[in-house]
């Protein structure tokens, strides 16, 4: 089953999320973004992320984490090594929030290099302490990397939830346009980003990374010896 599409125009690989109404994040929508993701490094293409109209992604596929402890571990595994992937990409991802980005679909928002946002009555943010999940170390380390420190505690630790407009202030987004700009100003950034040297992209990003990818190496480590509760 398609559960991530991919359109390419100009060399740039606009991967969409397409996995029912909250485009929740299974592992099979894991292994299709990784594929995706191949895909594009294999072409030096700058890559654009979004969901559908309204919604981002909502998260995390709740029936995988209710499955089983081992189940929730893996799946949160996946999705920690796919935004320390991102992190480290040899070429730009511009992330696209089309709606609400709520849990691992906001932690797919800090792990792009740049995000547009929709304006809108959207929420964004992490509600993981909202619903009784002790929050992952490798989260707190995406979260702590890009969320500036007076905004910090109000997300992680208070599971407070943004407006676009307010999650560029709190480091979730980087801009917010209207709904009818989405794509044509995410297109117009892409093209920019294809002017840039990218083994110097590549370089700058993992120098000027190199303590979150360390600290999330470490983080994916710890929290698969954990037992996550729900």
């Amino acid at each position: 089953m398609q559960l991530v599409n991919v359109t390419i125009e100009n060399n740039v690989h606009i991967i969409s999320l397409n996995n029912g109404k909250v485009n929740a994040i299974s592992p099979e929508v894991i292994e299709q973004l990784n594929s995706a993701l191949d895909a594009a490094e294999q072409q030096a293409a700058v890559v654009i992320l979004t969901g559908q109209a309204g919604i981002f992604s909502g998260g995390f596929d709740l029936k995988t984490m209710k499955q089983s402890s081992e189940a929730a571990i893996a799946l949160v595994t996946a999705g920690s090594s796919l935004s320390r992937r991102m992190l480290a990409f040899p070429t730009p991802i511009i992330g696209v929030c089309s709606g609400h980005a709520i849990a691992k679909g906001a932690f797919l928002m800090l792990s792009c290099d740049y995000r547009i946002g929709c304006a809108g009555e959207f929420k964004i943010g992490l509600n993981e302490v909202a619903i009784g999940m002790t929050m992952h170390q490798a989260g707190i380390e995406i979260a702590r990397n890009r969320i500036p420190t007076h905004y910090l505690t109000r997300a992680v630790i208070n599971a407070e939830l943004f407006s676009p407009e307010t999650a560029v202030e709190a480091g979730f987004l980087d801009n917010v346009v209207e709904p009818d700009q989405l794509m044509s100003t995410a297109m117009m950034v892409a093209k920019h980003m294809q002017t840039l040297n990218m083994t110097a992209h590549h370089g700058t990003k993992l120098k000027m990374r190199q303590t979150i990818l360390a600290a999330l190496d470490a983080a994916i480590i710890e929290d698969r010896n954990i037992t996550l509760t729900l």
